[in-house]
């Protein structure tokens, strides 16, 4: 059974002042959904959660929240009034106050707001520290703490703004895969808004990719990594490169390595230049094959190694292999394609291979001197 529509957000255009950052954005969340704005920095993200929050005005569209106008083109509601909880970046706790009191501090008239506390506390696994102040926390455990103080009022709909981001990665990968346990355990709608493409994955429903101010998709982790439908969705979301194709019929594609041939028809003239994005997942390690490539990077990942392959024509692929098959830079591997799920996209450009993604100064090859 779908839940019903929370938040929309109809041919919205805002920014700062008279400068528009954000254009022509439309999405929706349903209650108890949990949805994220993902993207480069600059790209309007942070832009639209402060226009949701009610701190920044709408130049055109509109928002609604539980079927209520709360901003549009001269009108804005106040912030206080929308039922909408925050969560910064910095957390912005009270540093004179107790972990139990800044919990409650948006609670102060509540008849039962111990109880409330009480069972934030529990829910944040910070039962036996409200006592305490911030500064006898650590970061991970402040960040529970601002959730806590956030969900004490039960906002409508959530706002979570860079929650992460001062924690290191291990950590952020553990209170991620938390905060959603937590806002699906309380039944809390809420937008994250984040550059971190495993973070958005890890807590939210649906993602949306923001490139200069536009939306180009509004969709669920999965579809946005097997069905981009945009090429700058495709190089945005996982690892992937480019190589150039000929459609040879609507299901297959003619390219440097061999016949490929999907589970999907694309509408294309048969014939026409095509790119086709192959991930790490879709080359697989086969020492028999007489297809081969040569290793020119490799970045060992404990399970697997990600190999930097490059083929004779000089295009570049990557590939996973298993760890225990360990090859050294320069090596010649066999390789085949496996990949029933085809993504094309008609060609663009002259390049015949073309890098997609890189993960921003995570992952590092070793190269040969």
């Amino acid at each position: 059974m779908s839940q019903p529509l929370l938040l929309n957000l109809r041919d919205l255009a805002c920014g700062y002042q008279d400068q528009r950052v954000v254009q022509n954005l439309n999405l929706h969340l349903n209650a108890g959904d949990i949805g994220c704005l993902l993207g480069s920095s600059g790209c309007g993200k942070t832009t639209t959660l402060r226009a949701i929050a009610g701190f920044e005005p709408v130049h055109e569209g509109e928002i609604t929240l539980a079927g209520e106008t709360i901003s549009s083109a001269g009108f804005t509601l106040a912030p206080e009034k929308r039922r909408i909880g925050m969560v910064f970046q910095d957390y912005a706790l009270f540093p004179h106050l107790s972990v139990a009191e800044n919990i409650g501090f948006g609670i102060r008239k509540h008849p039962q707001k111990d109880r409330v506390t009480e069972e934030l506390l529990e829910l944040v696994n910070l039962k036996n520290l409200g006592k305490r102040f911030p500064h006898e926390l650590s970061g991970g455990q402040q960040q529970r703490v601002a959730l806590a103080r956030a969900l004490a009022p039960e906002p409508q709909l959530l706002l979570l703004d860079e929650p992460f981001s001062n924690l290191d990665g291990e950590l952020r990968r553990k209170l991620s895969h938390e905060v959603r346990d937590i806002l699906k355990a309380r039944g809390t709608s809420a937008i994250l808004v984040t550059h971190d493409q495993e973070e958005a994955f890890a807590v939210s429903d649906h993602v949306g990719v923001f490139k200069e101010g536009r939306l180009e998709q509004w969709d669920t982790p999965y579809n946005l990594y097997h069905e981009p439908l945009t090429p700058y969705v495709a190089s945005f979301i996982g690892q992937g490169y480019f190589i150039r194709g000929q459609l040879s019929s609507p299901e297959s594609v003619q390219t440097e390595l061999g016949q490929l041939r999907g589970n999907r028809a694309y509408t294309w003239p048969v014939g026409g230049a095509v790119d086709v994005l192959l991930r790490p997942d879709d080359i697989v390690y086969a020492p028999d094959s007489d297809l081969k490539a040569r290793i020119v990077g490799k970045s060992f990942q404990g399970a697997s190694t990600l190999y930097r392959l490059q083929l004779p024509t000089g295009s570049q692929l990557e590939s996973i292999f298993p760890s225990h098959a360990d090859h050294p830079i320069g090596a010649q591997v066999g390789i085949r394609v496996s990949a029933e799920h085809l993504v094309l996209f008609q060609a663009s450009g002259s390049m015949a291979a073309q890098i997609l993604a890189v993960d921003s100064g995570v992952r590092r090859f070793s190269t040969a001197s």
